[in-house]
Formats: C-alpha cells, sequence, structure tokens
C-alpha cells in the first residue's frame, strides 16, 4: 500500500498513510462484543454440568440441553449453549443413534389405555388463502385425533388450541390441573419448547411434558403417523 499512487493527488501513499489504512481496516474488521447475557458463563455451565448428572442418558447434545435449560426457566440462545459445553469438554463425543446402529428410540411408544399420553405436532398445507398451519393432537393409545386447528400463524399460542380441544372433550372442563396425569408428547419445535406453551399445559392444565429424543421422529411416531406425507 504505501507505494500505491493515490488516484488524487498522484503521489505515492508512503509509510505513514499506508499504516493509517491498515488499522482502519483492521478496526472495521474486529468484531463487537457480544451483550452479556441473563446469567453469566459460570452459573449456566453449573447449570448444563447439573443437568447432565441428573440426566438418566448418556450422550447429551446441546440442543436436548438448551431445550432442558428453557423447561427449567433458564432462557438462553443455543448458539451460547454450544459455545460454553464445546469450551468446558461437556459436548458429546458421537452422536446418539449411529446411521447403522441402534436407535435411540427402540421400544414402544403406545399406551395401554386411553388419556395416558397425547403426542402433538404440526405441518403445513397450502390453501386459496395462502400457506397455513395444521395442529393436531393424538391419543398414543387410540390413535385418534383428540384436537385439531388449522392457523395462518403457527406460533406457540396456535399450538395449544388442540390440547384445549381434547381437554375440554376428554376432561368436561378447562380448568387448573385437570388433566393431571395426562403426559404430553411433543418435538423440540420453538412453539412447543416455549415457556408459554410449556407453563400452560404444566401450571393450567396439569400436563406432564415428554419431549422426544433430538432428530428421532419415532419417539413421537403416533403424531408423525397420523399427518398425511
Amino acid at each position: 500500500m504505501s507505494r500505491q499512487v493515490s488516484p488524487s493527488t498522484d503521489r505515492v501513499y508512503g509509510l505513514q498513510r499506508a499504516t493509517i489504512y491498515r488499522h482502519r481496516s483492521e478496526t472495521i474488521a474486529r468484531k463487537r462484543p457480544a451483550p452479556p447475557g441473563a446469567m453469566a458463563d459460570e452459573a449456566l455451565v453449573r447449570a448444563i454440568r447439573q443437568l447432565l448428572q441428573d440426566s438418566p442418558f448418556h450422550g447429551e447434545g446441546y440442543r436436548k440441553l438448551w431445550a432442558r435449560l428453557r423447561l427449567a426457566g433458564i432462557r438462553t440462545s443455543r448458539r451460547r449453549v454450544l459455545r460454553l459445553m464445546r469450551e468446558h469438554g461437556l459436548l458429546a463425543h458421537q452422536r446418539v443413534g449411529r446411521p447403522r446402529g441402534s436407535k435411540a428410540h427402540d421400544g414402544t411408544i403406545t399406551t395401554e389405555r386411553i388419556d395416558l399420553m397425547w403426542g402433538a405436532d404440526l405441518t403445513s398445507v397450502m390453501t386459496g388463502e395462502g400457506q397455513a398451519a395444521v395442529f393436531v393432537a393424538v391419543d398414543h393409545c387410540s390413535a385418534e385425533c383428540v384436537g385439531l386447528h388449522a392457523s395462518r400463524s403457527a406460533d406457540r399460542f396456535e399450538a395449544l388450541e388442540p390440547i384445549r380441544q381434547g381437554v375440554r372433550e376428554r376432561f368436561g372442563a378447562f380448568a387448573k390441573d385437570i388433566a393431571h396425569g395426562l403426559a404430553l408428547r411433543h418435538d423440540h419445535g420453538s412453539q412447543y419448547v416455549s415457556h408459554h406453551f410449556q407453563s400452560e399445559i404444566r401450571f393450567l392444565l396439569g400436563l406432564a411434558s415428554s419431549p422426544a429424543f433430538v432428530r428421532e421422529p419415532e419417539g413421537n411416531g403416533c403424531a408423525e403417523r397420523f399427518i398425511p406425507a
């Protein structure tokens, strides 16, 4: 740069001006530090270690830990959980369920009687008015659809509607802890792991949240099978 000729002055830049441009480019290339989260890194690492210690499974991935943190009331980003787990050597050495090996889900998810577990899922369809989201709730014993709801938006509020329909139909009312003893199987979609959704099913309806394994749709197979391909 010090030997280049300036198009405006027709003179070489010189060492001093070239140094200014170099420092200016380095300043632009630097990234601004990310804002601190609601919880310090040390406290968040302790919470992650506690979840790993309490878990009955081996090889927990960062996405599942992020979802469990949200269920525990600790809201942070997935990238931050991944970064801290990588820095402290907490990532699993290999993924759960190899392509040609055993899967994380090898048993059965059906129940012996109705209203022990429901499965919730969503799909999208094209209509004359545009794309719509369809939410379903399916009983794991009878494979009966206990709730069905279509909406233009696929947010956490719309995801609750088929659950509310099923509770009103099966339990006769909509009140606090009225569905106690019923578990709800769902995937790790943002609608289902949101604070609003989890708070309503646990503290208002009394349902127990039963998230499926990450990247294991078989765990939510009853609701998956109900939705046509």
